[in-house]
Parts: C-alpha cells; sequence; structure tokens
C-alpha cells in the first residue's frame, strides 16, 4: 500500500514525531511511503524510506495528486497548516479534489491521520 505524505512548513516538526508514533506500522514492508520533497527529506533523515517527489510549492502535490489518479496512491496523510497562507493554495486543493473524485482517504490532521493508520493496521493483522 502506497502512502503519500505532505507537511506544510509548521507542521513537519509534526508529521516526523507522528511518523515516529507510528514506526512499526510505517515500516512493514507492505507498506510504502511517497512525500513531497522537504517532508520527504525530513522522513528519510528520521529513518524511514521514502520516495520523494518535487517540493509541493515546485509541483510536488501535483505529482502525488497524479499517483491518486492513477490508483498508484491509497491514502494521503497531509497535515496542513491552518494559520498560515500558501501560495500554491490551488493546488492543494486539487489535491484534495482528486483524492476525493478516486475515493482515497486523506488526513489533513493528525487525528484523521491517526485513525487511517490504525484501520490499516488492522487489516495488515487479518
Amino acid at each position: 500500500m502506497e502512502i503519500a505524505i505532505i507537511a506544510h512548513d509548521g507542521k513537519k516538526v509534526d508529521m516526523v514525531q507522528f511518523l515516529n508514533k507510528n514506526i512499526d506500522l510505517l515500516q512493514n514492508d507492505k507498506i510504502k511511503i511517497i512525500a513531497t520533497g522537504t517532508t520527504g527529506g525530513k522522513a528519510v533523515k528520521a529513518g524511514f524510506k521514502v520516495k520523494k517527489m518535487l517540493s509541493g510549492p515546485l509541483g510536488g502535490d501535483a505529482q502525488i495528486a497524479a499517483r491518486v489518479a492513477e490508483g498508484k496512491t491509497k491514502m494521503v496523510l497531509f497535515f496542513k497548516d491552518p494559520l498560515a497562507s500558501h501560495a500554491h493554495e490551488v493546488d492543494i486543493n486539487m489535491l484534495l479534489r482528486v483524492c476525493d473524485v478516486h475515493n482515497v482517504p486523506i488526513a489533513t490532521n493528525e487525528a484523521s491521520a491517526q485513525l487511517l493508520l490504525n484501520a490499516i493496521s488492522i487489516t495488515l493483522q487479518s
């Protein structure tokens, strides 16, 4: 299962902490992680194997959206910073829309991301 991770600058530390909290599940051979560039780089530094795309503002969000549309990415964990403005808001909305169109779960905060990972943890144990 391919899972995409994305985090705005103000949420990158939270994303790495979340990954570390779920390290046993996320390092399962059945899980592949892709990420936008900077988020992926931070995840790699934390010891995770990650396929990095471009950074979000340079097209990484669009690359992940394309993988969702192709049926490759099955879940998106996108820690958005709701208190900051983002120059590439159009790309963010496009990713959200593509996930909705293709019925791919997307979590935009840690609480919803944890629920999604809990669900796949149960599935992988079966």
